[in-house]
């Protein structure tokens, strides 16, 4: 129960503190929030070398699995990535103050729609540190403050980079209190947040299925997540071969522990005994397990088979579950039956085909010939990410600036009052 109370006045004073920063922020130029953003990603750089000793240090404590492990990894090049991300967000257009609409009633009145900040956002993530500038970052070109509460898997990290980041703003003339970060990775201060309502406005988790459904469950702050990503990509057939064997081998293991990864394989019937073998001895050679249903084994008799479990299962490692199925129609209805409407793609060169796939699978970023790891932030032009939403109310797929805003009214009129 101490700890606890220790927890909830950490974040009182810290959610309090927020909200004048975020008044702050709010009524900057956006050339302002770009110029801290700036100077946060020289900060970033300059402490490079205490930032990898804490993340060695983190490593070192680390007995997860080799994906787990690549997660929670930093180098010099990952350090530049994300500075290199901050300035990328400095660059894209002010999500502020965006006109979203503006009209004339007929008693003369003038109804405008205005972009506007949402205020003081709650992040809270497990193994990945990156995850904490990227989140700072699309918050401070927002208008938003924001409060970090990273994992015990990646806390020596996450402050480093947080001191890194703070160190930028005070650069740049603004508060330190733009960007906190939880005292501790101690499961009381999530339960803080989760109980922060009029502290927080808007609680991101980024984490395991566990986590996000604790949150979904418990907060009564709204939230923005997805619990977890059961990716597809099915390969038609009329796909072009080479295609789809490059297509499957970059969603599956390019990077196999986050959260865009293809976690299934559908292929066509019609195509699996030439085309299957293939994709198998690719990612075979990248260091791939399987989980096949019976079809697939009767082409490729060495695959362990799948349980229907399976393919309800984010490997987040390098397993592939595999269906055969009969066309488009069958396809949808797998995913359906087992996706969690993440990202979901399809390879073929039949556009009528492709459009009957893309119109018919309900997830919040869905691909033609092109791998499903392309769910990302920054690969959308947003610089970087605060995660990807799969609900439906605010905002769906990759998470930018843009998606932090919420909007308020502007009335104008000349006079007029109500009969």
């Amino acid at each position: 129960m101490h700890i606890e109370t220790e927890a909830t006045q950490h974040l009182q004073s810290a959610a309090k503190a927020a909200r004048e920063a975020s008044h702050v922020l709010a009524r900057m130029s956006d050339g302002a929030r770009n110029a801290a953003l700036c100077k946060m990603a020289s900060s970033l750089r300059a402490h490079t070398a205490a930032i990898l000793t804490a993340n060695n240090g983190d490593l070192a404590a680390c007995n997860g699995t080799a994906a787990f492990r690549d997660r929670l990894a930093l180098n010099e090049a990952r350090i530049e990535s994300m500075a290199k991300g901050l300035e990328d967000i400095a660059q894209l257009p002010d999500p502020l103050g965006r006109m979203l609409a503006d009209w004339i009633r007929p008693n003369g009145l003038r109804i405008q729609r205005i972009a506007t900040p949402i205020g003081v956002i709650g992040m809270i993530y497990e193994s990945r540190p990156n995850v904490g500038a990227d989140a700072a970052g699309i918050c401070l070109k927002s208008g938003n403050a924001v409060i970090l509460r990273g994992g015990s898997e990646s806390v020596r990290s996450a402050a480093a980079i947080n001191t890194a980041l703070v160190a930028g703003l005070r650069e740049a003339g603004l508060p330190d209190t733009c960007v906190q970060i939880a005292p501790n990775a101690d499961r009381a201060y999530v339960a803080a947040m989760l109980a922060g309502a009029g502290l927080l406005d808007l609680i991101v988790p980024r984490g395991g299925k566990s986590l996000v459904e604790r949150v979904q469950r418990e907060a009564h702050v709204p939230v923005l997540a997805h619990a977890e990503g059961l990716c597809h990509t099915y390969v038609h057939a009329s796909a072009d071969h080479a295609m789809a064997r490059k297509i499957v081998a970059n969603a599956k293991m390019r990077r196999t522990g986050i959260c865009g990864a293809t976690e299934t394989l559908l292929i066509d019937r019609s195509i699996a005994a030439a085309l299957l073998p293939a994709i198998v001895a690719d990612l075979r050679a990248l260091g791939c397990d399987f989980r096949a249903d019976a079809s697939a084994r009767d082409i490729v008799p060495e695959l362990s088979p799948a349980t229907e479990a399976d393919f309800d299962t984010e490997w987040l490692d390098a397993i592939l579950s595999v269906a055969v199925v009969d066309g488009v129609d069958a396809a949808l209805a797998h995913i359906k039956r087992h996706g969690s409407e993440h990202t979901d793609a399809i390879v073929t060169e039949d556009p009528n085909a492709a459009r009957r796939f893309l119109d018919g699978v309900d997830s919040a970023v869905a691909l033609w010939n092109a791998s499903t790891q392309f769910c990302d932030g920054g690969e959308f032009g947003f610089g970087a990410e605060i995660g990807i939403a799969t609900g439906r109310i605010h905002a769906r797929g990759p998470v930018g600036p843009d998606q932090l805003t919420t909007y308020r009214y502007l009335v104008i009129g000349n006079g007029q009052v109500r009969p």
